[in-house]
């Protein structure tokens, strides 16, 4: 059945295990699979590309096999992509269907007791192969060569006839679970497309058959009539006849499903999709009827349904009118249940990762603030020093006879400068240490840096660091949180005064620079004489818990990095000449706000 009179390919099968093949457990990377980073399902091309094959099955069903190797390529990706199918004497699997680089291979096919697809029918699972011509000398010919192969089983009321696969043809990139998913959705609609073909081949040879007999041309119609019947009742989506005054004429048991009734409730004539939806939603579905009735199709919508049970259930529909009836039509619903439920999980995923980002950095914010202790203590220390002295001195001068009132005045004012001074360090150390949610202000970055210079240079003096700034001028006002940016600039600041406290000769200067960036925004500059960096590591310096200080948690710089990001910006390190290390970071501007 719908097989070649012979391979259009060159390759010589060989059913038998050749010397020096390689054993099958050394080509599989199935269990790889659910290992692998996976990249998040895109439930809209999925279900895109699944009405596109249900529309084709019906418009096109000559070349749905064609059409459903080409889908897998839109959905995954992949290289290549095909469907290898059982023949009637079962000794081999022939290439049906073929998209992308292996398409000129398309005819060819595989031993069914020495080669992949048969490997996958006898384990009756999906599998995951590499380089298979290292076990399958006889797919060498078959260029280009298959980096991975992954091949999912599909059946036929219950029998394997055959595997639907995708093939990668180089290492950059590899598949991972979300590429089982999908390929094993595909592989159980190739089960309806294998029918719908076979069906039509047996129509063919019917008709041929029986060309001139209307007797037979009536069985015809009656077998067509059974396999329409065989597609709607397949129950890959919900399907129903439906008429514009609401009734639900027949339906499928998937489309039932969706909506929780049973076959008694459709025959009793309760059905109705005009009672099944929502007040809210009765906009879309006019909208619908519309374009119904201006172009007999409308694209597919979202939008819900009640069950049963009084509960929604999220869908997309489609729909199109019957030919010979215009107040008829058909429509496709797909139950959108577990997308909505997986989109929800991702964004509490979110959610969390953002909060747990949060927790770590203010983490991060009260360590780096710890190591500061001494220096602070110095800093809060020396004001209120300074403004004991000047009461001392006030009271003396207030005693005196006559007093002298005007060195009283410039005690207080000293008092007044000393206690804002004293004042203003412990507000910068509470902002950097209360926990507060993320804010976006306007705010001067060249006043927040310095502000960060102030809190850190009893440390820079204690290590013996020159430290030295040029800020650029009329920068424009940045929007961000101002708490956060300062905790980059305080790791940056404290990473570089660490780095050169260990010098035993030459300077230990810091600069510390902002000025615009090339490709707009603004550019702010660490630079440092310490020892520097080692090339071999500088991409790793941002990765989580990758240190080079000996008692370092390694979270500091990969922080810095995912604050500067969600800023819209890039942090990036380099080693300076002679000797040093710079780290540079952009951070965007509002062109409408340059000056």
């Amino acid at each position: 059945m719908m097989e070649s009179a012979k391979s259009k390919s060159d390759i010589a099968l060989e059913a038998s295990i050749p010397n020096g093949a390689a054993p099958l457990e050394s080509i599989l990377r199935t269990e790889e699979l659910h290992r692998r980073a996976w990249r998040p399902p895109d439930y809209e091309k999925e279900n895109r590309a699944l009405v596109a094959l249900v529309s084709a099955l019906a418009d096109s069903p000559g070349t749905i096999l064609q059409t459903l190797a080409e889908k897998v390529l839109e959905v995954l990706p992949a290289d290549s992509a095909g469907l290898s199918l059982l023949t009637k004497d079962e000794k081999r699997f022939y290439w049906a269907a073929i998209a992308g680089a292996w398409q000129p291979h398309i005819g060819g096919g595989t031993p069914r007791d020495f080669g992949p697809c048969g490997d996958v029918l006898d384990r009756n699972v999906s599998m995951l192969f590499t380089h298979w011509e290292q076990r399958y000398p006889y797919l060498r010919p078959a260029t280009p060569l298959a980096e991975e192969g992954l091949l999912v089983p599909f059946y036929v009321n219950g029998k394997a006839v055959g595997t639907i696969w995708a093939i990668a043809h180089n290492d950059r990139r590899k598949f991972d679970a979300e590429d089982l998913r999908l390929l094993e959705r595909l592989g159980r609609f190739a089960s309806a497309a294998y029918q719908a073909v076979a069906s039509i081949d047996d129509l063919k040879f019917q008709i041929a058959e029986r060309e001139k007999a209307e007797t037979a041309v009536r069985e015809l119609a009656t077998g067509l009539q059974s396999k329409v019947r065989c597609l709607v009742n397949s129950n890959i989506i919900g399907i129903c006849i439906w008429d514009v005054e609401g009734r639900i004429i027949e339906a499928n048991e998937a489309f039932l499903h969706i909506v929780g009734y049973g076959r008694g409730d459709l025959a009793s004539g309760r059905l109705r999709w005009t009672e099944l939806t929502p007040s809210e939603w009765r906009e879309a579905d006019e909208q619908a009827l519309s374009e119904l009735a201006a172009n007999g199709i409308c694209k597919p919508f979202e939008k819900e349904y009640f069950r049963k049970d009084g509960s929604r259930v999220p869908v997309l529909v489609g729909a199109a009118l019957l030919e010979e009836r215009r107040d008829e039509g058909v429509a496709f619903v797909l139950d959108l249940t577990e997308r909505k439920r997986a989109e929800a999980q991702a964004r509490e995923s979110e959610r969390r990762y953002h909060e747990a980002q949060m927790e770590l950095a203010h983490a991060n914010r009260v360590a780096t603030m710890g190591q500061l202790t001494a220096s602070i203590a110095h800093e809060v220390k020396q004001p209120i020093a300074a403004t004991v002295s000047n009461a001392q001195a006030g009271l003396r001068w207030l005693i005196r006879e006559p007093p002298d009132l005007e060195e009283v005045r410039q005690a207080l004012a000293c008092i007044t400068k000393d206690g804002k001074r004293a004042g203003d360090v412990v507000g910068r150390i509470r902002d950097l240490i209360q926990k507060a949610p993320p804010r976006k202000d306007r705010f001067d970055l060249n006043g927040a840096i310095r502000e960060v210079i102030e809190l850190t240079r009893g440390e820079a003096v204690k290590n013996g660091v020159s430290a030295q700034t040029e800020l650029t001028d009329n920068l424009p006002l940045m929007d961000g949180d101002r708490v956060q940016l300062q905790q980059v600039m305080l790791n940056l600041i404290i990473n570089a005064v660490e780095a050169m406290s260990g010098l035993t000769e030459g300077p230990r200067e810091l600069l510390i620079s902002t000025g615009k960036a090339e490709m707009g925004g603004v550019l702010v500059t660490v630079r440092d004489s310490g020892p520097g960096l080692a090339p071999a590591g500088l991409e790793r310096l941002f990765e989580a818990f990758y240190t080079t200080k000996p008692n370092g948690l390694g979270m500091g710089l990969s922080i810095c990095r995912s604050i500067v990001e969600a800023h819209g910006g890039r942090l990036w390190a380099s080693a300076s000449a002679p000797r040093g290390a710079t780290f540079q970071f952009t951070l965007p501007i509002d062109p409408a706000r340059s000056p």
